[in-house]
């Protein structure tokens, strides 16, 4: 009885231990908000800040060195002397077209001009004899002037039947079959200057207005990580693009890292305007309240306290702020959207600025 007694008291008092430790461990660790929120701060600063508009461009020949070409009139494909990818000058032959009905139709209406003539001529004569009316003359003066436009006509398309381009450049699409009929309504050659090429941006009117020629662009791959570089505005237009519905932008980019190609898709970054003396923040600052923003204004005691601020304009990192903050104070960034009014601020990690 003893011996058992004494094993019970035993283990009621390693019990006992085991609850003391597990209490006095739980006393030695602080809660876990005891030291304030752990965040990301940063000082608001003065810096140039550079106000963008980041728009999808795509590469296209320049006005005047793109040329378009068809038949002068419904006629077949005679021979075809170039293809896509060929370098061709300024008068270079690219298709011939069946010469018969062209050759007939010049001679059509130069016999039609050298009859016009005469009887003009003739009409003249017997009007001054008195013999016939002022109209009869009039007429064949009519009759003359369309039978010289119809001998022009019929000789520029006789020319045409050769089909040379208008300027140098690259056949960049071919879609003439040899032997195959084509009209005027079928553009059949492309040819493009190869070194005079623009690039179109589609932007909303907002940021249209505040485009202006001679802007400075920075231009980049589709994916905007392989810089192509830099060039400028050229032109902005007045109306929207039926299809996009989107103000387009010109732009000129001088000396690019590679050759562009007709068609290929760009992203430009428009410098609008640049602020020497700029209040920013970094974006992650930034809190939407409401219709706009708020941030949290660390105090000299470690206090966050949320403050309204006016966003005038932003880039790819930072934020230009108009109104609500002073050069020099310190914001919540990382963990600023958990951050409460009045939250302490005790444990923080600096961001870069």
């Amino acid at each position: 009885m003893t011996r058992a007694l004494a094993l019970l008291v035993t283990t009621v008092a390693a019990l006992a231990g085991c609850r003391g430790e597990r209490q006095g461990s739980a006393a030695a660790e602080p809660p876990a908000d005891a030291g304030g929120a752990r965040v990301g701060t940063a000082r608001v600063a003065t810096q140039g800040f550079a106000q963008v508009v980041t728009a999808i461009g795509t590469v296209t020949p320049r006005p005047g060195h793109f040329a378009e070409l068809a038949a002068p009139a419904p006629t077949r494909v005679a021979r075809i002397r170039v293809a896509v990818g060929d370098r061709v000058a300024q008068g270079d032959t690219l298709l011939e077209f069946e010469r018969e009905p062209f050759d007939a139709a010049a001679q059509s209406a130069a016999t039609a001009l050298e009859n016009a003539q005469r009887a003009y001529a003739r009409a003249v004569r017997l009007v001054q004899a008195g013999i016939l009316p002022q109209k009869d003359s009039d007429q064949a003066a009519a009759d003359l002037a369309q039978a010289q436009v119809g001998a022009v006509t019929a000789r520029r398309a006789q020319q045409l039947a050769t089909l040379r381009t208008p300027i140098a450049g690259v056949v960049t699409r071919m879609s003439a079959v040899l032997g195959a009929s084509a009209d005027q309504s079928q553009p059949l050659v492309e040819v493009a200057d190869p070194t005079a090429l623009d690039i179109l941006f589609g932007v909303s009117p907002t940021d249209a207005a505040q485009i202006h020629d001679g802007d400075t662009v920075a231009v980049a791959g589709g994916g905007g990580d392989a810089p192509l570089g830099q060039g400028r505005v050229t032109g902005i237009a007045v109306a929207l693009d039926s299809a996009s519905r989107a103000v387009m932008v010109r732009a000129e980019l001088r000396r690019p890292s590679r050759p562009l190609r007709i068609g290929e898709s760009v992203v430009g970054r428009i410098v609008t305007a640049v602020h020497a003396q700029a209040v920013t923040v970094p974006l992650a600052a930034l809190v939407p309240n409401g219709d706009g923003f708020q941030v949290f204004v660390v105090d000299s005691g470690g206090v966050a306290h949320a403050r309204a601020v006016r966003v005038s304009a932003r880039s790819d990192s930072v934020a230009e702020i108009a109104s609500g903050l002073a050069p020099g104070e310190t914001v919540v960034t990382a963990g600023a959207y958990g951050i409460q009014d009045g939250a302490k601020i005790s444990r923080t990690v600096r961001t870069p600025e």
